[in-house]
């Protein structure tokens, strides 16, 4: 460690208003309920929860945090591995359940190489094998005695599930799968957890039985000793090495040259071959074998709201505390600058990303309240089998619509999951951009945060690919309405038969002072973009390729439409009414009304062309109520993102600190906690001497 600051450096202090008194004033001005906030948020049983664990987590030693933002990767990897292994003795100790020890990592807030075996793998065990299975497979992995992975992404294919090329193939004679990477593009690749900790895999390789491909199943296989944790015979497997963020977890690569594997091996609760003939035996339903992805989906959308409230909860508090210049009407002789919270464009770029992170966290409510129905209606034996729906094509993008659960589910996750993933990334640069220069020093907490959750916009589906299957599921349900065969059948098709009801009368929404039409012109502008989407497939005969811009707008007015609509309805619930005060119910409604009103003037052109608003209101919604709104929210704004309760801990950020003591932190990180401070180099060209003294003295023979 570096030495510390001498007592004259100690002894200085922030000129001006004190960080802590600026965001005591904020706090102040406003009288808003935050622990009542968070409770209905999160549940107080969930935020008493996560305070002990807290708790927990800052007395271990393997879990301080000073030197996060020092070290390299291979000191990263080993750090996350220690405290991968600490939180999984800590939940055996103190025997934490599945939602207790995602609360642990969660406050970690950084992925570690256990990371796809909590997740994936065993959500893939549970969901795609036999009760056999579940013996043979998933009791060992709970005691992480196998340690497993999601091997599906290739070298060569990601989003393309269909195209894979590792090979499972069926022999008859014996009674197993070989698995085959017959091309370097076969080589699983981005595989979290797989790099160096994994000694199992679930592998996605395409099915083949007597030489027919019958496309992409799961097969679970070992790929290294339990012992040496050396790799097996003909497999060979690695990490990929750094990439621009999340370099705590062990991505990695994986080849097979020819691995046979038993026949229990295939997952095959819904699907499989049959070992006494070696025919194939279909999923009553093809979307039960994407699971695993759905449930990532849905995880994702769930979680988007947290993540980008991390960003708004540092710039808040940041751009709170920071002053620059004077407000160029300020009367002559005021003294002091301006905090930068109070300048409108500032409000502009990050008050609607708060909105949006509420948004989102109501959005992913009603995500994971629409898998678990689904996952209930299986359970209960009301699934595809029982229900005979077989009738439908290959893959889950084209499945029937109307009454079925699972296309919904499936249609919604994709849509939803491209556009939160989207809102929450690009939020949270905005957010570190609106932190000036300092939002660019590690310290802040965002950039950081941000490289980590970026791949997110590209795993578990490319965004922009997973709009394609959106846009397929939404026309067939044009069809099918336009067919008269799905009468009310769900809500998107309700939402069709109005708009072809009222297409020739008009909408006249009232967007200005209706919540629930300012909802409605949301639905009216999907249906009008579907339906224009469909005359171009259909009666003009252009090509998929061609709409492929128009149906990424298709689906993303989707996703809005079901964010403004899940936002709206959860502030209408009675437990919401019952659980706010008027006061806080008031500010979410403006909260709300900004979300929409934000999307409704960036997408402007949509807006007007469907006929679900006039250019007025859209110029009095961009002139008069956007600005409105940042002023009633402005004095708020602190409050609000103290609701979503992050310990200081848990942002590890000197610009987002509760108490406001922004410059006195970044100093000491900087001064105190940097190692490099504690080395002294040798800077003349002619010298061979690198470091001259300290931890990491070096001498280079000849620089020539």
């Amino acid at each position: 460690m570096p030495p510390p600051n001498p007592d004259w450096v100690k002894a200085l202090t922030p000129s001006g208003p004190q960080g802590s008194e600026l965001l005591q004033q904020e706090r102040d001005q406003s009288a808003l309920n935050v622990d009542q906030l968070a409770a209905f948020l999160f549940t107080s049983e969930v935020l008493e929860r996560r305070a002990k664990i807290l708790e927990i987590l800052q007395a271990h030693p393997v879990f301080d945090k000073t030197q996060n933002y020092f070290r390299g990767r291979r000191e990263r990897l080993e750090a996350a591995l220690a405290r991968a292994k600490a939180l999984r003795q800590l939940s055996v100790k103190h025997q934490w359940s599945r939602e207790e020890y995602e609360a642990a990592n969660d406050l970690i807030s950084e992925p570690t190489p256990y990371g796809l075996h909590a997740s994936m793998f065993l959500k893939t065990l549970e969901e795609q094998g036999t009760p056999e299975q579940h013996k043979l497979f998933l009791e060992p992995a709970r005691r992480y005695e196998y340690i497993g992975c999601y091997a599906q992404t290739e070298l060569g294919h990601g989003s393309n599930v269909r195209g894979l090329e590792t090979t499972a193939t069926w022999n008859a004679a014996d009674k197993t799968f070989t698995l085959h990477s017959p091309h370097l593009t076969a080589s699983k690749w981005w595989i979290g957890s797989l790099g160096k900790a994994a000694n199992h895999a679930v592998v996605v390789a395409q099915l083949i039985l007597d030489g027919k491909s019958y496309g992409p199943h799961p097969f679970v296989v070992q790929v290294r000793d339990l012992q040496t944790h050396e790799p097996l015979p003909d497999i060979h497997v690695g990490d990929i090495g750094p990439k621009f963020g999340y370099n705590t977890m062990d991505n990695g690569f994986l080849l097979f040259n020819h691995v046979k594997v038993p026949h229990i091996n295939m997952l095959s609760r819904f699907s499989g071959v049959d070992p006494a003939t070696g025919k194939y035996i279909r999923p009553a339903n093809p979307v039960l074998i994407y699971g695993t992805l759905t449930y990532i989906r849905s995880m994702i959308v769930f979680q988007s709201g947290s993540t980008l409230a991390r960003g708004v909860t540092i710039a808040t508090r940041y751009c709170a505390v920071r002053r620059q210049f004077q407000d160029r009407d300020t009367p002559e002789g005021a003294v002091g600058e301006n905090q930068v919270l109070d300048y409108t464009m500032v409000q502009y770029r990050i008050l609607p990303l708060l909105a949006a992170s509420y948004a989102l966290h109501f959005t992913g409510r009603t995500m994971v309240n629409l898998y678990n129905a689904n996952q209930e209606r299986m359970t209960r034996g009301r699934d595809a089998r029982r229900d005979g729906e077989a009738k439908r094509s290959p893959g889950p993008e084209e499945l029937n619509p109307g009454s079925d659960l699972l296309a919904d589910l499936h249609a919604v996750s994709c849509a939803l999951k491209a556009f939160a993933s989207t809102t929450a990334a690009e939020g949270l640069e905005v957010c570190r951009r609106a932190c000036g220069g300092h939002g660019y020093s590690a310290f802040s907490g965002i950039g950081s945060w941000y490289a980590d959750y970026l791949p997110t916009v590209t795993w578990e589906g490319d965004n922009y690919m997973l709009t394609q299957q959106v846009a397929r599921y939404l026309l067939k349900s044009a069809r099918a309405v336009l067919a008269g065969k799905t009468a009310g059948a769900n809500g998107i098709t309700r939402v069709f038969e109005h708009f072809i009801r009222r297409r020739d009368i008009g909408a006249a929404f009232d967007v200005l002072d209706n919540d629930q039409d300012l909802v409605d012109a949301f639905a009216w502008r999907v249906a009008f973009l579907t339906f224009e989407a469909l005359k171009h497939r259909d009666e003009d005969g252009q090509s998929w390729n061609s709409l492929l811009i128009d149906l990424w707008r298709l689906s993303t007015a989707y996703a809005q439409y079901l964010a403004v609509k899940n936002f709206y309805e959860a502030l209408q619930e009675e437990s919401t009414v019952a659980s706010l005060d008027p006061t806080t119910l008031s500010l979410l409604h403006k909260l709300f009304q900004l979300f929409a009103f934000h999307h409704l003037t960036s997408h402007a052109s949509e807006f007007f062309t469907s006929a679900a608003t006039t250019v007025r209101q859209i110029q009095l919604a961009r002139t008069k109520r956007i600005n409105s709104l940042l002023q009633d929210i402005r004095p708020h704004a602190v409050r609000l993102v103290d609701a979503w309760k992050f310990p200081d801990w848990q942002l590890d950020s000197a610009l987002g600190r509760y108490d406001g003591k922004v410059y006195e932190d970044l100093f000491h990180r900087a001064s105190e906690v940097n190692p490099l401070n504690d080395e002294v180099i040798d800077p003349y060209p002619d010298s061979s001497v690198l470091f001259r003294g300290g931890k990491s003295a070096k001498v280079v023979k000849s620089l020539l």
